[in-house]
């Protein structure tokens, strides 16, 4: 059975003219990494939008369905949404070929979860080489040698790592393999980074909910999963050792310590990866959940821009509440500043 998640939210939000009688919401899909916080944003939005009304039409708003960044990209490209969002930054030929926008909207955590006995969060150890060796295939056991030099007070089963893995076309994915990629030339050369890849061991799982109850259901399990929705599921979360030797803990302490090494203003149309950052304290899988917006500047593209100005500027708290690292002040503005310079008023 698919997921379908509507977000009801308060609609057009116009400072300058008076908004047409009209009652579609506008539509988003995407992104399951970044999909607790578009909800959250989105309760606030119909909130601030009410303006103290006791009722608000409910088929008024924004109606978010996450489908996975593939998907995302496919709805918005083909003009099937009004907005999507991924994970996976889309290149400067790719968002000119589709007439397409695209700015940061929230930054996170990717992290590795087990289901082992007697294994709590943050208790097990991975460097990166570790986990490519593990969705390589070429580990198989959690008693193997290798496993147990990261983490050598642990008693872990001599039983199969079972792996799990997105399925479906998934930003998490990509950055979950930029970050295999970097850590190890094997996986860069026989697997390589996508939204889809053709893994080589392991079970698929839908979406970002499917993975954390494979994990869940599954003794020996290892699986990736964006940290706010690990730690609400519960699940027992790794520490993954940096680009300086240091094992970190998953929190938004060492998400932000990496967003800080991000140089935004030198990349075009905000094509940046944080995965593998430079700094003690910076945890090495942090990704951006990218929103993408169809060109020219028209009624519903400037619903699209509207609510996420108003969730950029009393949102932060939501962000970080759920596990997120909200975009600085300075970014915010660099993204208006993007807005005024690439959307240009269909006239």
């Amino acid at each position: 059975m698919k997921l379908l998640a509507r977000l009801a939210v308060a609609g057009a939000l116009l400072a300058s003219s008076a908004a047409p009688a009209y009652a579609e919401p506008i539509t988003g899909a995407g992104s399951s990494f970044a999909f607790p916080i578009i909800g959250k944003w989105a309760q606030s939005y119909r909130v601030a939008k009410s303006d103290g009304a006791e009722m608000t039409p409910l088929d008024i708003g924004v109606d978010y369905e996450p489908i996975g960044s593939l998907g995302g990209e496919v709805r918005v490209t083909q003009r099937a949404a009004d907005f999507g969002t991924s994970d996976r930054p889309l290149s400067s030929e790719e968002l000119q070929r589709s007439a397409l926008i695209q700015f940061p909207i929230v930054m996170g955590g990717i992290v590795p979860v087990v289901n082992l006995d007697g294994v709590g969060p943050g208790q097990i150890r991975f460097t990166g080489a570790l986990l490519a060796d593990i969705y390589l295939g070429k580990i198989k056991l959690w008693s193997d040698p290798a496993i147990k030099a990261a983490n050598p007070e642990l008693k872990l089963p001599d039983a199969p790592i079972s792996v799990i893995y997105r399925a479906d076309g998934s930003g998490t994915s990509f950055n979950w393999t930029d970050y295999l990629a970097k850590a190890s030339p094997e996986w860069r050369g026989k697997i390589g980074v996508n939204t889809q890849v053709a893994w080589p061991v392991g079970k698929g799982a839908e979406r970002s909910q499917g993975v954390t109850d494979a994990v869940k259901r599954t003794k020996n399990a290892i699986g990736y999963v964006e940290f706010g929705q690990v730690v609400r599921a519960g699940l027992a979360y790794a520490q993954v050792q940096n680009k300086a030797g240091v094992f970190v803990k998953p929190d938004p302490a060492s998400f932000t310590a990496a967003a800080a090494s991000a140089e935004w203003a030198q990349a075009k149309d905000f094509g940046l990866m944080l995965t593998d950052a430079p700094g003690a304290d910076a945890y090495p899988i942090v990704a951006t959940t990218f929103a993408l917006v169809p060109k020219p500047r028209t009624r519903r593209t400037q619903d699209v821009l509207d609510f996420f100005r108003l969730s950029f500027e009393s949102g932060a708290a939501d962000a970080t509440a759920l596990g997120y690292v909200p975009l600085p002040g300075t970014l915010v503005k660099q993204v208006k500043d993007y807005w005024a310079a690439g959307m240009k008023t269909d006239s």
